[in-house]
């Protein structure tokens, strides 16, 4: 995974849950439609699911995220992975 792709907007992109703490997490699959600094807000099936970005692995347009790395506000993400 390249730093360029963590920098971008996921705003818009698909999502796949990959892994999780909460096991009842796994496998869901949809579009981000919002983040905030702790979290991956994500239309499932006609649902809006929150899921907190560290304590998951996500699968972002193809490319695993481990959501640690990402656990930033979507502005500052841009600044502070080099």
């Amino acid at each position: 995974m390249t730093k360029n792709f963590l920098r971008r907007e996921f705003i818009g992109l698909p999502v796949r849950i990959i892994d999780a703490k909460d096991k009842s997490l796994v496998g869901i699959e949809g579009t981000i439609i919002d983040e905030t600094k702790n979290m991956l807000i994500i239309e499932s099936q006609g649902k809006v699911k929150k899921v907190a970005k560290d304590i998951a692995q996500f699968e972002i347009n193809g490319k695993m995220v481990n959501g640690k790395k990402i656990k930033y506000r979507p502005e500052d993400r841009i600044r502070k992975i080099k």
